[in-house]
């Protein structure tokens, strides 16, 4: 009877504890997608515990747009750290700074969620990978088409060989109007717009997307070749990127075209996928079409009930944490997915440059 009153108590202590929203610190609040986590405050997913900024008008200009309490911030990332223990951190700064975050988090066993691309450099994205493995954490990557259930009922038609067959050709279109064009904010633009920074523009912005999804769709399969074309539309607006790339992504036996762009008429993350014997055509998070080897076409309209998508990154975030959920194996969020899609950004950036088509 003892032995099992204390399995008992020892089974309402791990719920209790897997039940608690995680204690999550902010590092970088440069990023537009910040808001998310700030504007969020604590709630029964995530509590915000601590944010990192050494930019201090930006600190300060956060803390009064969100009422945020000034014992939040601090302007050194260890101490931080050090001091709040926090059990993961979201990186909202530059995309080049997501290594440093790493850095700093893996040896403290505390997990990262980054905003979308992993890294500007494959040598990046692989330090990033080679410190989750040694340090036992989970460095995932957030996109917002990771939120759609059309991108889950994708997957979920492509995973029946029956449903149309394998994939042949699959066109990605990603972008908007341009930063400048949608208004976004200074200190988000002024590394978005960087070489450095950001590793590019458009290409790096949006052409990401692509990769990403093909790479889930494909199952991590490895391209054969990448060929990639930039332009400067607005070279006035955007002197030191592209703000146009169109990049190929071949396979034994299948083709990706993703088309990144800061000159679309109107924002879209939308995907056409082309199997042996029919087809997907999603027009939105929710909406699209689709046509097997048998039946006609059908148009869906999709809650994230049906599909069983996360509609939100911070849950499935603290799931992952949790244990209540394991990371597929080149899912979109996946450490492997997003390395192999730096390798694919990084092979069109130097496509674009020479001219010439870049071979895995």
């Amino acid at each position: 009877m003892k032995k099992l009153i204390f399995l008992l108590a020892v089974t309402l202590v791990v719920a209790e504890a897997t039940a608690q929203p995680i204690r999550l610190a902010v590092a970088g609040i440069s990023h537009g997608h910040v808001s998310w986590i700030l504007g969020r405050k604590n709630d029964a997913v995530a509590q915000l515990v601590a944010i990192y900024e050494p930019d201090k008008l930006l600190a300060d200009k956060m803390m009064k747009r969100f009422k945020l309490d000034p014992s939040l911030f601090y302007t050194d990332l260890a101490v931080m750290l050090d001091k709040v223990k926090p059990e993961a951190v979201s990186s909202f700064g530059t995309t080049l700074q997501h290594l440093s975050v790493v850095e700093a988090c893996a040896p403290r066993r505390i997990h990262v969620m980054v905003e979308k691309p992993l890294a500007t450099t494959v040598a990046d994205a692989e330090k990033m990978a080679a410190l989750a493995g040694k340090h036992g954490i989970h460095v995932l990557t957030n996109y917002e088409t990771s939120w759609y259930p059309t991108t889950d009922k994708t997957r979920e038609l492509f995973s029946d060989s029956s449903f149309a067959g394998k994939i042949r050709k699959m066109v990605v279109h990603d972008g908007h109007e341009g930063p400048r064009e949608i208004g976004v904010s200074d200190d988000f633009f002024n590394w978005l717009t960087d070489p450095v920074q950001n590793g590019g523009g458009a290409l790096m912005d949006f052409g990401c997307y692509g990769a990403n999804l093909m790479t889930l769709l494909m199952k991590g399969e490895k391209p054969v070749s990448v060929t990639a074309v930039t332009q400067q539309f607005k070279p006035h607006i955007y002197p030191k990127v592209d703000d146009e790339a169109t990049i190929i992504v071949s396979y034994p036996g299948a083709q990706c075209i993703i088309q990144a762009s800061w000159n679309w008429p109107f924002a879209r993350k939308d995907m056409e996928v082309y199997g042996e014997r029919g087809y997907v055509i999603t027009r939105n998070n929710n909406e699209m079409k689709a046509k097997g080897s048998k039946g006609a076409e059908v148009s869906y309209v999709l809650r994230a009930e049906e599909t069983g998508t996360y509609t939100s990154p911070f849950t499935y975030f603290a799931d992952v944490i949790r244990g209540r959920l394991k990371v597929p194996a080149f899912g979109a969020y996946s450490l492997e997915n997003n390395v192999l899609v730096v390798k694919i950004l990084d092979a069109a950036r130097q496509s674009a440059l020479t001219g010439k088509t870049v071979y895995f």
